[in-house]
């Protein structure tokens, strides 16, 4: 008797991914690629969650009550391409039963890579200077000329002391940084020795002693312009702040005003609080260094992050539980 061939569940991509991990899901389930890298609209989502077994969507899709209000019994996985969930309607994913998944951990290390190219690059100036020689207006060195502040010896205050924010104070150590951190949970004291890292319960005692501040927190309600008007205010006009974590951490109109009002030293920013859209007085500022959301931007972390996704796939095909299963305590 011929054993019945179980059929491959619909996938549905929302952007396109890197050759080898389109490649390995055709082989794997009934993937439907996305044929140029514009973000889906609500109308093209509303579409394939009716259809798809799986969607495959990235940060740049928001998966929110009003998509997942269409979908078809058949939608039992949002497997998400990237490590933040905070795009997709968590809860109403869980009333509907359908299990979302994440790619946690691949990114770190080059997010940390990007936010202490930031954390030199903001102090010394570096696109100032990369601009000054561009225009022609350099007229060569001077001993006043293109002054910007060291590093080495400063505070560093990290708001977020997980994944990254730990990759961050490994690497901001080997700079002669002093390492000050904000968390919802202490860290072990194996963990803070490790990192020499002095702890802050209240995060405004932080920021009003500390040069620099990094940003490694998600954007939850709860981290919502964490960074307010009013936090910004406490940082000392020397401070910098770098954020390579979520932009609707800051409040992005006041920080645009300190800046401007030279009450903060310089940013340095890879992602906004409305992107792609960019507050305009912030372009034109001299003291801040603006990126396309590019901190994670490395072909092998990518592919990482695709090998994850079709792990997560796969696993919960097979009928077990994926081992990037976002659990209701992230809700």
């Amino acid at each position: 008797m011929a054993t019945k061939t179980r059929k491959r569940p619909l996938v549905v991509l929302t952007r396109k991914l890197p050759e080898p991990i389109e490649t390995r899901m055709m082989e794997l389930f009934d993937a439907r690629l996305r044929e140029d890298d514009e973000p889906m609209t609500p109308g093209e989502l509303i579409a394939v969650v009716k259809k798809a077994d799986v969607l495959v969507p990235t940060v740049t899709d928001r998966i929110d009550v009003g998509i997942l209000a269409h979908a078809g019994l058949a939608l039992r996985l949002i497997a998400s391409y990237g490590a933040g969930v905070d795009h997709i309607d968590l809860k109403t994913a869980r009333e509907r039963s359908i299990t979302v998944t994440n790619t946690p951990g691949v990114l770190t290390e080059d997010t940390a890579d990007m936010t202490m190219a930031l954390l030199l690059a903001v102090p010394r100036r570096l696109v100032e200077g990369e601009r000054l020689v561009q225009s022609g207006r350099w007229k060569g060195w001077g001993p006043t000329s293109m002054l910007g502040h060291r590093i080495w010896g400063k505070r560093l205050g990290i708001i977020g002391l997980g994944r990254v924010g730990q990759a961050v104070a490994r690497r901001a150590l080997g700079f002669g940084l002093s390492i000050h951190y904000h968390n919802r949970r202490r860290l072990p004291e194996k963990v803070e020795r490790e990192l020499e890292a002095t702890y802050w319960e209240s995060l405004d005692q932080m920021l009003a002693r500390v040069d620099i501040v990094s940003i490694h927190c998600p954007h939850t309600p709860a981290t919502y312009h964490l960074l307010s008007a009013r936090r910004l205010k406490l940082l000392r006009p020397h401070a910098y702040i770098v954020n390579t974590s979520r932009g609707e951490v800051v409040d992005e109109n006041a920080l645009t005003r300190m800046l401007d009002a030279g009450k903060l030293a310089g940013a340095g920013l890879d992602v906004f609080e409305h992107e792609p859209a960019i507050n305009p007085k912030l372009i034109e500022l001299d003291n801040v260094i603006l990126l396309p959301h590019m901190a994670s931007a490395t072909i092998e972390g990518r592919i990482d992050m695709g090998e994850k996704v079709i792990i997560n796939i796969k696993t919960f095909v097979d009928g077990h539980n994926p081992p990037d299963r976002v659990i209701d305590s992230m809700l």
